[in-house]
């Protein structure tokens, strides 16, 4: 039987999703009650508006799907037989914490910035913020190890180990990459041209990492039939 061990990114994993879930319930006690954009432009401007129920809805399932993800991912590692298995598991689960993390403050800042007395971020620093998040979680993406939940899963990763490694490898690079770009380059990138880049970008990433596993696995002698 296998005994779990309760580890320091199990209770990041917790604090964070404690934190996001609780920030749902003030936003939807006690948030601004007008008109909140929850979509925008390629110019940075909103182009559909909601209430604070959705937004806290929103960060609700998101700090449900983070504390899933988390736990799905510490209970793998912690099953693992294999050291090396195991770090690249928790690798994953520090993805998934970035990512979904990420992601709520992300959404938050840009939401609610917009409508408090401050000034709000400009389309060339959010993209830029974007590009923090994705040079982040892409320097631990290649290391991740093979599990349901995060990285590049294809029905071909599934059946070769050599595809998962180097199609996960690539879209990391590729995200550190272009996110290292748009840090640099997305305030002062003329708009809309920036955001489109940053979408094009986005998906040349997932297009190639997905070609690369099916490349990959057409060549490894040891793959796995289907």
């Amino acid at each position: 039987m296998t005994t779990y061990r309760f580890t320091l990114l199990d209770a990041a994993t917790a604090v964070v999703s404690v934190a996001i879930l609780a920030l749902a319930v003030w936003i939807a006690l006690a948030g601004p009650t007008g008109p909140l954009p929850m979509h925008f432009g390629a110019d940075g401007q909103p182009d559909r508006w909601g209430d604070r129920n959705e937004l806290a809805g929103a960060l609700g399932l998101m700090a449900v799907l983070g504390a899933g993800l988390g736990a799905g991912m510490g209970w793998y590692a912690a099953k693992a037989g294999d050291p090396a298995r195991r770090r690249g598991l928790r690798f994953g689960q520090g993805v998934s914490l970035l990512a979904v993390g990420g992601s709520a403050a992300f959404m938050c800042a840009s939401i609610l910035g917009h409508v408090s007395n401050d000034q709000p971020l400009g389309v060339g620093w959010t993209i830029a913020g974007v590009g923090v998040l994705l040079a982040v979680i892409g320097a631990g993406l290649g290391r991740v190890a093979p599990n349901p939940f995060v990285g590049v899963r294809t029905p071909w990763t599934y059946k070769s180990r050599l595809a998962w490694d180097r199609s996960n490898r690539l879209a990391g690079r590729l995200m550190f990459w272009l996110g290292l770009a748009f840090m640099i380059l997305g305030p002062v990138a003329p708009q809309p041209w920036g955001s489109y880049g940053l979408i094009a970008g986005i998906f040349v990433a997932l297009g190639w990492s997905v070609l690369e596993s099916w490349r990959v696995w057409r060549t490894d002698p040891n793959r796995q039939p289907f």
